[in-house]
């Protein structure tokens, strides 16, 4: 496994970010840890969740039922704690949260409070290392979310800030208020990025490295589009519904893309993911598993350095913004 930095942080995270979201909707817990312990067994030590995980996309209930498996993963002993960065994320409703008016989606100092105890009780710790905003809150002042965050993280709860979801000048907005307060503020942003979807280009991606973000892309393998099977998927699968709305040039592209992995001996999957970690913006995408096989296949990627050509071929089948703004659409 390749490490790098978090950030501006001294703190080390492998290429590679095991997501979590399928455990427990998806994943039962027997395979959930089965592939917890085989990914500390390839090294990768940074582990993302979020306190909402747990219900099937789409239908309420069973939050927090992912943040449970995680924890009961931890209270096995031999070390599972210590050898995970855990990552986990607030600003969602959590239905069994008694908080009335307040628990509807947003951020203030009253939630992330609440919520973060919630969160450390389901994951059966003290503390977390990277606590993430799942989106941006257009309510609470910066004042407020830096106050009750700068404080978690001198109480030793919290060890470094993330943000999920955000623009780029929403970046700089809490980067401004977070050097009035000499606080380090944001020390990574989790976007949405892969072939299908190359917008974070633009303005997301620059704006994290000028402020010494690291980037996280979520989806990498745009909900499974990206993965070799939307041409003859499973019928029945969440690829199969996907796979129905895609129009005639979609279907193209991916057709193109299909030969051209086919070509160079790689897996539609791993092509996809050695992409993004070829980009200089990129700390570690994020591998969703469903199953131990489809998690041993995705070792493979940290070993792919796609050539000069093969790259060149990709933005021909998949073009970005144009490149980063304003250049992409100014003189």
């Amino acid at each position: 496994m390749e490490y790098t930095y978090l950030g501006r942080t001294g703190m080390k995270v492998s290429r590679l970010c095991l997501g979590t979201m399928n455990f427990g909707p998806y994943t039962e817990e027997k395979e959930a840890f089965a592939i917890m312990d085989r990914a500390v067994e390839a090294g990768i030590n940074f582990f993302d969740t979020a306190n909402l995980y747990g219900s099937v996309f789409g239908v309420p209930g069973n939050q927090g039922r992912t943040e449970e498996i995680i924890g009961r993963w931890f209270s096995q002993g031999g070390g599972r704690r210590e050898k995970v960065i855990l990552a986990t994320k607030v600003y969602g409703g959590m239905q069994d949260d008694n908080d009335g008016p307040n628990g509807s989606n947003g951020l203030s100092a009253y939630k992330i409070r609440r919520h973060l105890d919630g969160s450390l009780r389901r994951l059966q710790t003290d503390h977390i290392e990277l606590y993430q905003m799942h989106h941006i809150e257009r309510n609470a002042t910066w004042e407020e979310l830096w106050g009750v965050f700068e404080s978690l993280v001198n109480k030793g709860t919290i060890y470094y800030i993330g943000s999920c979801n955000f623009a780029g000048w929403h970046l700089a907005q809490a980067q401004a208020a977070a050097d009035k307060r000499n606080f380090l503020g944001l020390v990574c942003e989790q976007h949405k990025f892969n072939l299908l979807c190359r917008l974070p280009e633009l303005e997301v991606l620059p704006a994290a490295q000028g402020l010494g973000l690291g980037v996280i892309p979520w989806s990498p393998l745009a909900g499974g589009l990206l993965n070799g099977n939307a041409l003859d998927p499973v019928q029945g699968s969440r690829g199969a519904q996907m796979a129905a709305f895609l129009s005639k040039d979609a279907r193209s592209q991916l057709e193109a893309y299909s030969k051209l992995c086919a070509e160079i001996g790689e897996s539609e999957s791993n092509v996809a993911l050695a992409w993004l970690l070829a980009n200089p913006a990129v700390t570690a995408p994020i591998i969703g598993p469903r199953t131990l096989k489809q998690f041993e296949d995705s070792l493979k990627t940290v070993e792919i350095k796609l050539t000069g050509d093969v790259q060149k071929k990709l933005d021909e089948i998949f073009p970005g913004p144009g490149g980063k703004a304003p250049e992409a659409y100014a003189w």
